[in-house]
């Protein structure tokens, strides 16, 4: 960020959504202000007023992903992420819920409650697996992602959450 930018500041809720065969999904999409600039991230996004982090992760995941009925687990995961995006600045306190379903593959996923600006910077909804994320020459948020599955699927949700 550059110095003297205004920094919008924000809580955000975020969901590591496994599937039955331990994969998690991630969305490619894409800043409008860099539209060549791209990474891979997980569903959620900031927080409303008076909302908690649960409501706003089962929120967000229903409108990114329209699968309800998801099994939300606790928080495992905590970053402060700064970023700019669309030419704002933004600091970002983000928690990571884990989170299972039984409903995968491309014809499942429904991100028509999402806003019509965060459907058009979306250009692919991709399950990934432990050995993909540790490949990939993509950038992936969090950065530290292939960590944090691994000792999810290891040793299952730590007693208190990791900070990325």
């Amino acid at each position: 960020m550059a110095a003297g930018d205004a920094v919008r500041r924000r809580a955000a809720a975020r969901v590591l959504l496994l599937d039955a065969a331990d994969r998690v999904l991630l969305f490619h999409g894409f800043d409008p202000a860099e539209p060549a600039r791209t990474w891979w991230f997980t569903p959620g996004g900031g927080l409303e007023p008076g909302e908690d982090s649960r409501a706003a992760a089962l929120r967000e995941l229903a409108e990114e992903t329209g699968l309800a009925g998801v099994e939300l687990g606790p928080v495992v995961a905590v970053d402060l992420a700064e970023f700019s995006y669309d030419g704002e600045s933004y600091q970002q306190r983000q928690s990571f819920h884990v989170a299972r379903t039984s409903g995968t593959g491309p014809a499942v996923l429904d991100n028509s409650g999402s806003a019509p600006d965060e459907r058009e910077q979306l250009s692919e909804a991709r399950w990934w697996t432990l050995d993909q994320l540790r490949r990939t020459g993509d950038q992936v948020y969090p950065e530290r992602l292939a960590e944090l599955l691994e000792l999810l699927l290891r040793q299952g949700p730590p007693i208190e959450p990791v900070r990325l």
